[in-house]
């Protein structure tokens, strides 16, 4: 499937602010199973220096520096991004979590993609005893990683509600557990404490959902914005799965993925610092739109 993903972020300052720096992580970048095909950033005001690199996990960054005096900053992202299905993997066949989490405390690789970095606690997600907990009821002995993952992923969306301000980026997993209520960026956070608490190494990723549904389909929660969900890692062969607690379904081809982290703080959209002292407004909005291409077309004349 091939989409046109357009973002538009913008900050609405209460005072005028005469120099900003940011870091940008609104580009995604070519990862398996996914091609990006085009990319534009447009910022206005227009940055005095701009840099781009890419971070440890593979996440493409982009430096700003703006001295040019502004009320209000715009960044408008446009992508075309060809998304492959996943390969299917049964639940079942994937190994015993309990060897999942021994093989990560072995693995001796450091690669970006290795278990070893998502299996500790990270900047936003610490141990958790109530979380933890809350988890091992989804991994009985002997339970395969990703039926139990899976399982963990169907009861946060059964227990948890969706509610749009009544948490903020800021909002820790343990506050979000006791409440029973937040958004993706919370449901996330609680999923991968739950399951680094058993040892069980879980990634953040950030990105989109498809806006509208394909007919006969629900729509999921979440468009319209930024999206987020879980990784877990099953073993060698299986790798990485995602998994969407928000809508309690695998990830497949109507999420496009943004960035992988350990946990929000690693792939935060924007941040950086800004010269002010009043308050602003964050407006963010979001459109996936299928692209219809030459040979799908030709099949409907």
């Amino acid at each position: 499937m091939i989409y046109d993903v357009s973002q538009l972020t913008a900050f609405d300052y209460a005072a005028t602010v005469p120099f900003a720096q940011h870091v940008l992580r609104l580009t995604p970048v070519d990862r398996n199973g996914q091609s990006v095909l085009s990319m534009r950033i447009d910022i206005d005001p227009e940055p005095i220096e701009r840099v781009e690199r890419t971070d440890f996990f593979g996440n493409r960054l982009i430096h700003i520096d703006i001295a040019a005096p502004h009320r209000r900053l715009e960044i408008k992202s446009a992508a075309r991004v060809r998304v492959e299905p996943a390969i299917p993997f049964l639940a079942e066949l994937t190994p015993r979590w309990e060897d999942v989490c021994a093989s990560a405390l072995a693995s001796v690789d450091l690669a970006a993609a290795s278990p070893v970095h998502f299996v500790f606690p990270s900047r936003l997600v610490s141990p958790s005893a109530a979380i933890r907990d809350y988890a091992a009821a989804s991994f009985p002995p002997d339970r395969p990683a990703l039926a139990g993952a899976t399982d963990l992923m169907r009861r946060i969306h059964a227990d948890f509600t969706y509610a749009p301000g009544s948490t903020d980026v800021r909002t820790l997993p343990d506050e979000a557990f006791r409440q029973r209520r937040g958004v993706c960026q919370d449901f996330a956070h609680v999923m991968i404490a739950g399951l680094r608490g058993l040892g069980l190494p879980a990634a953040y990723v950030s990105g989109y959902l498809r806006t509208y549904p394909p007919p006969g389909r629900k729509r999921l929660t979440g468009a319209d914005a930024t999206h987020a969900w879980v990784a877990v890692w099953c073993g060698q062969e299986a790798g990485w799965r995602g998994l969407d607690p928000t809508n309690a379904v695998l990830a497949g081809e109507d999420h496009i993925v943004l960035a992988i982290g350990r946990d929000y703080a690693d792939v935060a959209p924007v941040n950086g610092i800004i010269v002010s002292s009043d308050e602003q407004e964050l407006h963010i909005g979001v459109d996936v739109v299928p692209v219809e291409t030459d040979r799908a077309r030709r099949r409907g004349r």
